[in-house]
């Protein structure tokens, strides 16, 4: 009796290698040792050889095009032959990428738009097709933060960190995907975080959301895998972009010292942006990024109470404000006692 599982080893690292229990593997190498033997003893079926799609003349949109993360992928498919749409709040940064992208001689339109609006994510589609006459590739890059812990987030703060980061995507996903069948081959590319791993403190409802935006794309793999659209779920770790300095922080000391870290430590944009890119070709399911978020997925995984035992010990020993054992006053919250910064890494 044949096995129903997937026939090909996961690829969860950005890099010509993979893992299995956490332990990564050259593949090249690994092959050597035998898993085509293994897959067709254990699994009836050897896994198939890897192949590139090509990527020229294909159509992409890319949400939170205006910069950072988003501004990298749509170079680097602009790069590889793709024709693009453009999305974003910001006009004048909408411009500037448009601006680049086009030395590559490629269709760019751009789109104003604010993908936690409904109506207006419901129209994109039939705007973008009008414009390039079909959509093979939609990239859910649009996100938000606000550094601050759970009790001092107003609602307001959480409603537009869910309303940017979960509803953009889940509209993006619903109203792009009739289009997105009608290709001969499509792809549908969500930006979680390496928060997608584990509940970051001082980040809880921008964690939350990244946490659902890794659910609901491997749900889709499962889904969608009879059909012509693939998915990939993207996690990376400190990235250098304007995601901190344009967060909800209270504190401008804090978040000058947020950002100076993600300017010290980050990677820059243009590797996501390759791997994305390399990920659509590969028609890769996970593509994490960084050596802190390969870090945190494992560590979150091989020792799930351990982990946040730490995070716990770090955090009092830093004196954050709020991990203090006190009570606290309710007329505190929200209000003039200051927030803990936003240790957000990731980037749009």
């Amino acid at each position: 009796m044949c096995c129903s599982l997937s026939s090909r080893p996961p690829t969860d690292v950005g890099s010509n290698a993979g893992s299995i229990g956490g332990l990564r593997f050259d593949l090249p190498e690994f092959e050597k040792k035998g898993v085509r033997s293994y897959y067709e003893r254990n699994l009836c079926q050897a896994p198939p050889a890897m192949t590139k799609r090509n990527l020229d003349e294909r159509v992409a949109v890319v949400t939170g095009a205006a910069s950072g993360i988003g501004r990298a992928i749509a170079q680097n498919l602009a790069g590889k032959g793709c024709h693009l749409a453009l999305v974003d709040v910001d006009e004048s940064g909408l411009e500037e990428t448009r601006s680049i992208v086009a030395r590559n001689d490629r269709r760019c339109t751009t789109h104003i738009a604010d993908v936690s609006d409904k109506a207006r994510m419901q129209a994109l589609p039939d705007e973008v097709a009008a414009a390039h006459g079909q959509v093979h590739i939609l990239v859910n890059n649009a996100g938000v933060s606000v550094g601050s812990f759970f009790a001092d987030h107003s609602i307001e703060d959480a409603e537009w960190v869910i309303g940017v980061n979960l509803w953009g995507v889940l509209y993006g996903c619903k109203f792009f995907l009739p289009h997105l069948k009608q290709a001969d081959w499509a792809q549908i590319v969500n930006l979680s975080s390496l928060f997608g791993f584990f509940g970051m403190p001082g980040q809880a409802c921008y964690s939350m959301t990244k946490a659902a935006v890794k659910a609901l794309s491997e749900a889709l793999w499962t889904e969608l895998a009879n059909t012509n659209v693939s998915v990939t779920s993207v996690h990376p770790g400190v990235i250098r972009t304007a995601l901190i300095s344009s967060s909800r922080i209270e504190d401008p000391e804090e978040r000058e010292k947020a950002v100076e870290m993600a300017d010290k430590y980050g990677l820059d944009p243009d590797k996501v942006g390759r791997l994305v890119a390399r990920a659509i070709e590969r028609k890769q399911r996970r593509l994490i990024v960084g050596g802190d978020a390969r870090a945190s997925q494992w560590l979150s995984r091989a020792f799930p109470n351990g982990f946040h035992s730490m995070l716990t010990f770090a955090f009092k020993k830093a004196n954050v404000t709020g991990m203090q054992d006190q009570e606290r006053d309710p007329a505190e919250v929200g209000g003039a006692r200051k927030s803990p910064q936003s240790t957000e890494k990731r980037a749009r």
